[in-house]
């Protein structure tokens, strides 16, 4: 007899986090397509349906950090891999995590007077539910994410009790909001930022130094946290996670293979052929998934051996793995262009636009450094046939018709959100009930949890930075950058190329996520001075901060 599984409190809380963060995740599915075939057919609509949809994301996002705390994939600084191992390591994660609890306690006890402030005033989402029930995301996933960085911090209890330290200064920090009062912000932010080199979570580097500026102020730190609602609640951001979702769906099957297949009788034949694909492969992956790194994890097991089997070295085949995800980036339905248009208030369909064609360059320019290294190596080639075409063709022909749909709709007139609700459910149909690879409920339910930790480690450091940008818009720090590149830099020219190398400065300290959030609310005012477009301006920035990214 099988003895049965032990239930503890801390599986109950992972079970029902992922069951409500599923359950959010297939509402924002469900609910922008039910108003769009309502009204199409029925002349009528889902009554609530646009701030139903809002509200879900910000349960997805909140809940998805929480997971994400779970699972340890916050977003941090590479920086803190770099602590040598044994008992520096050791003392640096329990000074990185009583820190990164500190913050995330008062942030926590921020969400809670946003609640209250909230069920004081009576809003409503809709239909008579109220807005309050949705704020519970706040302090419950900070208060989660906070035991969390306590009890990863060490595998010692003594370890975990001096982290725990964090949360109890925390809720006094909370209570005092005149403790530095006129005092220097700077000490306080300098032990942020060595807590953050050590590994502390980015959104609490972030929401910690809001939470400074406010004390100094002698201003609650409850504001660090009271703005984000309308931030996570905003029009487009439902589009992040939906996209997310149909990415990851696609990397848990066997997609990649057949999509491998496809390129590969298409363009095997060529010199470079396998190096080409790589690159192509990697693109199609990245603008869904988000992430150059999530691409390399699903395909990377499956694209190095086929080039290392091709005659291709070691060292090339890694780097082109790395580099060929970053492609993906500047095609639509790309994650950080979208944030990017969220955050820089630019319209994201003419994003997506402005970065097909320097996408398109940069993949070709890439697939020509693999045709001259199969040409110099002598790789394997693959004779070309239209039988092994056709065959290939059929059997990728769903994945095929992905970016058709997500195009098409756009086209056609649907939103962001409706088109990324739209991907996400033909990639469910598809991998679960025509190519089956997803296998059932377990597949699934990995595939979404996976989906929402990405997002949710995203969304928390929006939802943090919402402070930290109100405090330097008032601050007029942007406005002052401006008149300093005013009175210093008087080319155009001078200023982009300034530009490209602090973005590379930066994309190779911080993730793309994480930079669009912190810097483009600096560059901005900047950049519209120089008279840069902004769609300019946010191509720029993303081709940048990836190419950042790959850096040492």
């Amino acid at each position: 007899m099988t003895p049965a599984r032990r239930v503890t409190p801390w599986a109950i809380a992972a079970e029902t986090e992922d069951l409500i963060a599923a359950l959010a995740a297939l509402g924002i599915i469900v609910l922008p397509l039910a108003e769009v075939v309502l009204r199409r057919f029925f002349n009528t609509g889902v009554p609530g349906a646009a701030p139903f949809t809002s509200h879900l994301t910000l349960i997805v996002g909140l809940v998805g950090a929480a997971i994400a705390a779970r699972e340890g994939k916050l977003l941090a600084l590479a920086t803190g891999t770099m602590v040598p191992e044994g008992r520096p390591r050791h003392l640096a994660g329990i000074l990185a995590a009583f820190v990164g609890a500190l913050v995330t306690t008062i942030l926590a006890l921020g969400g809670a007077r946003l609640l209250q402030v909230h069920y004081e005033a009576g809003k409503e989402i809709a239909l008579g539910v109220p807005v309050w029930a949705a704020d519970l995301a706040f302090p419950i996933a900070f208060g989660l994410i906070a035991l969390r960085l306590v009890w990863q911090s060490s595998p010692a209890m003594v370890g975990r009790a001096l982290a725990a330290l964090g949360i109890v200064a925390g809720a006094w920090m909370s209570t005092h909001p005149g403790l530095l009062l006129d005092q220097s912000g700077w000490p306080w932010i300098a032990v942020l930022i060595g807590a953050a080199i050590l590994g502390m979570p980015i959104y609490a580097l972030i929401g910690g130094a809001a939470v400074i500026l406010f004390l100094v102020q002698g201003d609650s730190p409850a504001n660090a946290i009271i703005g984000s609602y309308d931030q996570l609640t905003s029009t487009d951001l439902p589009a992040i996670p939906l996209f997310t979702l149909a990415g990851f769906l696609l990397a848990e099957g066997h997609a990649s293979d057949r999509l491998l297949r496809l390129f590969r009788a298409f363009f095997g034949w060529a010199p470079g052929g396998t190096a080409v694909v790589t690159a192509i492969l990697c693109a199609f992956f990245t603008l869904l998934t988000g992430g150059s790194g999530v691409t390399i994890l699903a395909l990377g097991g499956l694209l190095m051996p086929a080039l290392l089997a091709d005659g291709y070295s070691e060292r090339f085949s890694l780097g082109l793995l790395t580099a060929a995800g970053s492609l993906g980036l500047l095609f639509p339905p790309s994650l950080p262009l979208i944030l990017y248009g969220i955050v820089a208030e630019v319209p994201i369909g003419d994003l997506f636009i402005g970065g097909f064609l320097p996408g398109t360059l940069m993949l070709g320019a890439l697939a020509a450094l693999g045709v001259r290294e199969g040409l110099v190596t002598g790789s394997a080639r693959r004779a070309f046939t239209f039988r092994e075409a056709i065959a290939a063709t059929w059997s990728a022909k769903w994945e095929l018709m992905l970016p058709v749909v997500i195009i098409g709709s756009l086209l056609a007139g649907a939103t962001t959100v409706q088109s990324a609700a739209l991907a996400a459910l033909f990639t469910l149909i598809v991998q679960r009930f025509i190519q089956r690879d997803l296998a059932g409920f377990v597949d699934l339910r990995r595939a979404m949890s996976r989906s929402i930790a990405l997002v949710g480690g995203i969304l928390i450091i929006l939802a943090v930075a919402v402070g930290f940008t109100t405090y330097l818009i008032d601050a007029q720090v942007p406005a002052r950058l401006a008149e300093w590149a005013r009175e210093h830099i008087q080319s155009k020219w001078v200023f982009l190329l300034g530009l490209n190398g602090f973005l590379i400065v930066v994309g190779g300290l911080m993730d793309i996520f994480s930079s669009i959030i912190v810097v483009v609310p600096l560059i901005v005012p900047i950049a519209m001075h120089f008279q840069v477009d902004p769609i300019h301006l946010g191509i720029i920035f993303i081709a940048n901060s990836e190419l950042g990214y790959l850096t040492p």
